[in-house]
């Protein structure tokens, strides 16, 4: 029988049990145990939040690497490779890596039906504590208590923001959303929030373990100056710690300083110079991540960010607005049905000259119709294409090189627009 592919196996886990999401952690715990998985590495940090986590993920897996720490990343939803979602020392896992990975968890979970994200999370686990790493970085898939990443006990938990997504499984609250978050709190370990506004039940839940607590603004704070900014904190003993003049990055500085809290948590060495590089280097794919494009003699400016939900277009629209551009913003925008339109368009409608929608290559997107009688509604300039592709096309053919191309919504509109940016590298 000839082994699967990655592909093979990925269409596979699609199809393995009966719904995509399936909150709850007993079904991966009994084939955790199976497969004989503890704590993939000494020092564990796990990251929820509404917005956020991939910044902030990204940022402590860059600290963590400076220092010499052989470090695993688990992250999620990818944007073009499945391979995305684990990351080994800042290299993906190979095909072949997680093929095999598959084979040890199908072949533990026996009788258990697991979901497409169960069966990977157990896989990078698998993948992790067989890599000899120092440290891992763990992203929660949605909410936090039930995530089947939770069933790690981590030294160190993060809540970097509370909003409202995926009402159907978090509750239509900001309390309730606070609630399941902090379900990856654990007694006698830091949990640290980023919000500036942290729900009661988050703090109940941090008092009740106990787990000592640290809140942006209260333990841990950012101040920005002219050209830089300047964080401060505290270490694991109570002591202040300062960092100044650090240099402005693209991606929040706000997942930053609650990177560099987790870090002086650590007990690791405090180097500044050398925090302040990690921090500038790190980037994450998608995430207010500038391209450049040249199309029919144009060279053109490209912003692509997966913000999908209002906190996260809260934050961009306030991006947008401090860093201007010469000509006009043009969007490129899709969003899927269970998102909040009239939240997401609210701060961002008045900073885009004007919008090109599409649907999302998925059943769950929401029709270009309804984009476009929304933006109608607010009297936008709005043009509706067949797919994002088209669109980006369109917005690129009317752009001058002063302007700049917004493409947002959803990780598969920034998807479709990474996968249309390679073809046109490669010539396809």
């Amino acid at each position: 029988m000839t082994p699967r592919t990655l592909a093979d196996w990925l269409s596979y886990l699609e199809q393995l049990h009966p719904t995509a999401i399936d909150m709850g952690l007993e079904r991966s715990r009994e084939v955790a145990g199976r497969l004989g998985l503890g704590r993939p590495a000494p020092k564990v940090i796990t990251v929820t939040g509404t917005n956020g986590k991939g910044s902030t993920c990204a940022f402590l897996a860059s600290l963590l690497r400076a220092q010499g720490l052989k470090v695993g990343v688990y992250s999620s939803p990818h944007l073009l490779r499945y391979n995305e979602r684990v990351q080994l020392n800042g290299q993906e896992a190979s095909d072949q890596a997680l093929c095999d990975a598959f084979v040890a968890v199908e072949a533990a979970r026996g009788e258990i039906s697991l979901t497409y994200f169960e069966m990977g999370t157990l896989a990078a686990f698998w993948l992790f504590q067989r890599a000899g790493l120092d440290a891992v970085v763990l992203e929660v898939g949605l909410g936090g208590r039930l995530d089947a990443v939770n069933l790690v006990d981590a030294d160190l938990a993060l809540v970097t923001s509370v909003g409202l997504d995926h009402a159907d499984w978090l509750g239509d609250s900001r309390e309730s959303v606070a609630f399941e978050k902090a379900g990856i709190f654990r007694a006698g370990k830091p949990a640290l929030c980023g919000d500036l506004d942290p729900p009661t039940p988050l703090l109940e839940q941090a008092s009740a373990l106990p787990a000592p607590l640290f809140l942006r603004g209260r333990e841990f704070d950012l101040a920005q100056g002219e050209g830089g900014w300047h964080w401060r904190g505290a270490s694991r003993s109570g002591q202040m710690l300062e960092l100044h003049d650090l240099p402005l990055l693209d991606l929040p500085m706000e997942n930053a300083t609650l990177a560099l809290q987790a870090y002086a948590l650590l007990d690791l060495p405090w180097q500044p110079e050398i925090l302040a590089t990690a921090l500038l280097d790190t980037r994450v794919t998608g995430r207010l991540d500038r391209r450049c494009v040249e199309w029919r003699g144009k060279r053109l400016s490209l912003l692509l960010d997966v913000g999908h939900n209002p906190h996260a277009a809260e934050y961009l629209a306030a991006r947008l607005a401090a860093r201007p551009v010469a000509g006009r913003r043009r969007a490129v925008f899709g969003l899927l049905a269970d998102k909040d339109l009239p939240g997401v368009l609210a701060p961002l409608q008045a900073r885009l000259d004007h919008w090109a929608v599409a649907p999302l290559p998925t059943p769950r997107t929401r029709p270009a119709a309804e984009l476009q009688a929304a933006l109608t509604n607010l009297h936008a300039s709005v043009s509706v294409h067949e797919t994002i592709a088209a669109a980006l096309e369109a917005q690129c053919e009317q752009a001058t090189p002063d302007d700049e191309v917004l493409v947002f919504g959803s990780f598969y509109s920034v998807a479709e627009a990474l996968s249309w940016l390679e073809s046109r590298a490669t010539g396809e």
